[in-house]
């Protein structure tokens, strides 16, 4: 069964099954989107970013219009989310600018609740579970995904590094503000996460960590939200949603 079967199996059609990301089945009320394994942690996958709106060319994406208009559907006309596994094929990774392309799909489809931050959208389980660095112990066997987690982290844990990111960027979270030693008195002082602003997983090659540029303080609940997605939240991306949830609280 080809992607095209699977999804008409379902009831389910688009505008172009050439390029289309997602598919909507207008008589069951439920929108299907391939949900890619290099966006998947903790059983949440990136299906949606503005940033998608063009390609790395520079041209617009036709697909992109379509698939906000099937998130329009889940938020606002009540329709069901569901999606189903695509392996990601890194056939255009030489130069970078290649459409992405599906080496493998599971024809199974999962319903997901749809959570948006800022301009992105996910698809999430109830429950989600993320294991961060911290929570590793030393001599417990690594995954490969937490291994790069914990390649990132040896940045984030050097007393070297870590000051000199502090001295500069002080100690409150750059996401939320939260200040420990404000809150907690004494016993709070210089306590705070210290982020790695691009993992190493997409910088692709060996260099030299900046202090100042490449890390950031955030506090513990922050750096969970930044993690709990993949790619990486963006600081400012957080910091974004949560202005935007205050306005409308």
């Amino acid at each position: 069964m080809n992607r095209k079967q699977f999804i008409q199996s379902h009831g389910a059609t688009c505008a172009n099954w050439t390029w289309s990301w997602s598919f909507v089945n207008q008589d069951e009320k439920l929108v299907i989107f391939g949900a890619w394994d290099i966006n998947e942690v903790g059983g949440r996958s990136l299906i949606l970013s503005s940033d998608w709106e063009m390609s790395r060319r520079g041209r617009k994406q036709p697909a992109y219009a379509q698939s906000r208009e099937h998130i329009r559907l889940v938020e606002e006309e009540g329709y069901q989310l569901a999606t189903f596994p695509m392996i990601y094929s890194d056939a255009n990774e030489e130069d970078g600018t290649g459409p992405a392309k599906i080496e493998g799909f599971t024809p199974e489809l999962t319903h997901k609740e749809l959570i948006r931050v800022d301009s992105s959208w996910y698809a999430s389980d109830d429950a989600v579970t993320q294991l961060l660095p911290e929570e590793l112990a030393a001599n417990e066997e690594l995954i490969e995904g937490a291994s790069k987690a914990v390649t990132v982290n040896s940045y984030e844990r050097n007393p070297v590094a870590r000051e000199k990111c502090l001295a500069h960027h002080g100690y409150a979270c750059a996401v939320c503000s939260f200040d420990f030693q404000e809150f907690y008195g004494s016993i709070g002082k210089h306590y705070i996460h210290v982020h790695h602003v691009v993992p190493l997983s997409e910088t692709r090659e060996e260099y030299i960590v900046d202090p100042v540029n490449d890390l950031i303080p955030v506090c513990p609940n922050c750096h969970a939200m930044i993690h709990s997605a993949r790619p990486a939240l963006g600081v400012e991306q957080l910091k974004q949603h949560l202005q935007h949830r205050e306005k409308t609280i």
